[in-house]
């Protein structure tokens, strides 16, 4: 099994492709290694000292580290882990808890029209992009022209995230829908 690596905008999330699906739709976030144990994958990459957090999308593993590791001290580990995790034959997500669906939160009420535009805008133009990257961007509310947004992966912490979110994000739905005039994160 060959595992590819590849830098984010992160500095300290690195994104790890092994090559086969790792969830089948949707993303599973464990930004501590409380909950990990949903998943034995995520117990695992947990395993290794100085892992902060684990990210899962369809065809990749993000992991992000501690301020005081070094990514070469870990690395060797985590890949140990991920091939480890495959050659098990275990699942990825225990008892079927992946987090199907779109991952947006759901919007009831009035301004259901203009949530529906925003989620559109944001599967279709921006959640691919971020993925590249290791990262995931999902839907958490909107009030009063503000938009929430919940940054996952290697889009939570990154030091770039401010100016996506501000500069391109809120750019586009600003572009398409008049009504938003603002996009914040949460945390």
């Amino acid at each position: 099994m060959f595992i590819q690596t590849e830098s984010t905008p992160n500095p300290a999330t690195l994104k790890f492709l092994p090559g086969q699906t790792v969830l089948e739709m949707g993303t599973a976030d464990f930004p501590s290694a409380e909950g990990a144990d949903a998943s034995p994958l995520a117990t695992r990459i947990f395993a290794v000292d100085g892992v902060t957090g684990v990210f899962f999308g369809t065809d990749f593993v993000t992991v992000t580290k501690g301020e005081s590791t070094e990514w070469d001290h870990i690395k060797p580990a985590i890949l140990g882990a991920i091939m480890e995790h495959y050659q098990s034959g275990q699942p990825v997500m225990a008892g079927g808890a992946a987090q199907a669906g779109s991952g947006h939160a759901e919007h009831t009420g009035e301004d259901g029209e203009i949530v529906g535009q925003i989620k559109e805008l944001l599967d279709s133009r921006v959640r691919p992009a971020v993925a590249q990257d290791g990262g995931d961007i999902t839907f958490h509310g909107f009030e009063r022209g503000v938009v929430y947004l919940h940054m996952q992966g290697a889009c939570a912490g990154c030091p770039s995230s401010t100016l996506t979110l501000k500069m391109g994000i809120e750019n586009l739905l600003r572009h398409y829908i008049p009504e938003v005039t603002e996009v914040r994160p949460v945390a």
